[in-house]
C-alpha cells in the first residue's frame, strides 16, 4: 500500500477532507475514515454512512467529555482493546438522531463552547469515544489518531471516524483500502507514521537534573531526564560545549558488563571507550535503560541460559518469543533534540543506532569506531554481532 505523508494529511483534514488512517497490522489491522470536528464538510458524516459503512463515532479528549457530562459506556471494559466508548447521544434538537444531518449536529455540538450535559439526549446515535490522556503514545488506536491530529491542525480535540467495509460487509484492508483511496481520492496515513511524526516534531522529554559528576575519566556534566513516551529515566553525561556534529555514544544499560565487568559481552568496555574518548576530545554518552537489548535484566539472563545450552545471542532471543534487537532510538533523539543537536559524530559499530537516529531526523556526519578486545568468553558472541547484526567489527 501507498501511504502519504502526516503533513499532507494534516493539510487536508484542516481543508475539511475525510482521510484514511489504517494502525498496525498486529493490531486490529483496519482502515478508518477520519475527519476533524472543526473543520469537516457538512456532508462528511453522511460520505462515511454511504462509503465507510462501519460505526461512526466520536473521539474526544477527557476535558470535552467531563464539561458536557458523557459517562463511560461500561464500568468493566473488556473490549480486547480497551476501546472507551461512552453512552451515546443526540443533540436535544434531534429528532430520530440517526440522519447524517442530525449526528452531524451532535458531533458538532460536542465542542460548541456552550454545550453541557442538558445539550444532549442519552442513548442516542452517535458513539463518543474518550481518548487515552498520553494520545497515540499511550494508545495506537484510530481513537487517539483522531485527536492527536486534531490536535495537530490547531482544532479542538474531536474528530469523526468510520470503519471502512468492503460491499459483502468484510473488513477493507490491504488492497481493499488501496483501492478505497484512489477511488476517492484521499490520503491515506498510518498511526505508526503519526508516532513517529510527534516524536521527531515534539520535545518528549523533562529534564529533572543537571550535577556536576566527578570521575575517573574527569569531571563532566550528568543530566537526567524523564520520558514522556515511556516514563523511563535517562542520562547524558557531557563534556566541552554542546554542538552539532558532536561526539556521542549511545549505550544501552548493561548491569552484567557495565557494573560487574562480565566477560561475556564487551559492553562495559564499548563504555570506557566513550568515557575515555570524550574525556580527551569532548562530546555526550547517552545511557539509556536498554538491558539486554531492550528485552530487561531477568530476561537477559535467561537467554544467558539458553546460550548455555547452545543457543547464540540471536537464536536466544527468539527462543523467548523476543526480536534479535528490541530497542528504539527515540528517547536517544529526542535527548539531542532538547540539546539543538541535528547532527553528531557517532560512536558506535552498530548500523542500527544511526539508522534509527535518521528514523527520527538526526542524521550522522561521521562514524567512531568503538575498539574493543574479544575473549575466550565473548568470541561467539561478537561473531554473531558481526554476521548476524550487521555490527562493523
Amino acid at each position: 500500500m501507498h501511504f502519504d505523508k502526516i503533513e499532507d494529511a494534516l493539510i487536508a483534514l484542516k481543508n475539511g477532507e475525510s482521510i484514511i488512517v489504517c494502525d498496525d497490522q498486529d493490531r486490529e489491522n483496519e482502515g478508518d475514515l477520519l475527519a476533524i470536528t472543526e473543520w469537516m464538510h457538512d456532508d462528511t458524516i453522511n460520505f462515511m454512512a454511504r462509503y465507510g459503512r462501519g460505526l461512526i463515532c466520536c473521539p474526544i479528549d477527557r476535558t470535552i467529555a467531563e464539561q458536557v457530562g458523557i459517562d463511560a459506556m461500561v464500568k468493566n471494559n473488556t473490549d480486547p482493546h480497551s476501546t472507551a466508548f461512552t453512552v451515546s447521544i443526540d443533540h436535544v434538537d434531534s429528532t430520530t438522531g440517526i440522519s447524517a444531518f442530525e449526528r452531524t449536529q451532535t458531533a458538532r455540538a460536542l465542542i460548541a463552547n456552550q454545550s453541557s450535559a442538558a445539550t444532549f439526549n442519552r442513548p442516542g446515535h452517535v458513539f463518543p469515544l474518550i481518548a487515552h490522556e498520553q494520545g497515540v503514545l499511550g494508545r495506537r488506536g484510530h481513537t487517539e489518531a483522531a485527536v492527536e491530529l486534531a490536535k495537530l491542525t490547531g482544532a479542538k480535540p474531536a474528530g469523526v471516524i468510520c470503519e471502512i467495509m468492503n460491499e459483502d460487509g468484510t473488513m477493507a484492508r490491504g488492497d481493499d483500502l488501496q483501492i478505497f483511496k484512489e477511488t476517492h481520492g484521499l490520503y491515506m496515513i498510518t498511526i505508526e507514521d503519526l508516532v513517529t511524526y510527534i516524536k521527531t516534531t515534539q520535545v518528549l522529554i523533562e529534564k529533572e537534573a543537571k550535577v556536576q559528576l566527578p570521575t575517573r575519566y574527569g569531571t563532566f556534566d550528568m543530566y537526567g531526564f524523564t520520558s514522556k513516551i515511556d516514563g523511563s529515566e535517562l542520562i547524558a553525561v557531557v563534556n566541552g560545549d554542546i554542538h552539532d556534529e558532536m561526539n556521542v555514544r549511545i549505550h544501552s544499560a548493561c548491569a552484567t558488563g557495565d557494573i560487574f565487568h562480565s566477560a561475556r559481552c564487551d559492553c562495559g568496555e564499548q563504555l570506557e571507550f566513550a568515557m575515555s574518548y570524550i574525556h580527551e576530545h569532548g562530546g555526550m554518552v547517552l545511557y539509556l535503560p536498554q538491558e539486554g537489548r531492550g528485552i530487561g535484566l531477568m530476561n537477559k539472563l535467561k537467554a544467558y541460559e539458553l546460550i548455555e545450552q547452545g543457543h547464540d545471542t540471536v537464536s536466544a532471543n527468539e527462543a523467548l518469543g523476543f526480536a534479535p534487537d528490541m530497542r528504539d532510538y527515540d528517547n536517544a533523539a529526542q535527548i539531542l533534540k532538547y540539546f539543538g543537536i541535528s547532527s553528531v559524530n557517532l560512536m558506535t559499530n552498530n548500523p542500527e543506532k544511526f539508522e534509527g537516529l535518521a528514523h527520527y531526523g538526526i542524521t550522522m556526519s561521521n562514524r567512531i569506531p568503538v575498539i574493543t578486545e574479544t575473549n575466550e568468553h565473548n568470541h561467539d558472541y561478537m561473531q554473531v554481532k558481526k554476521t548476524q547484526m550487521r555490527h562493523l567489527i
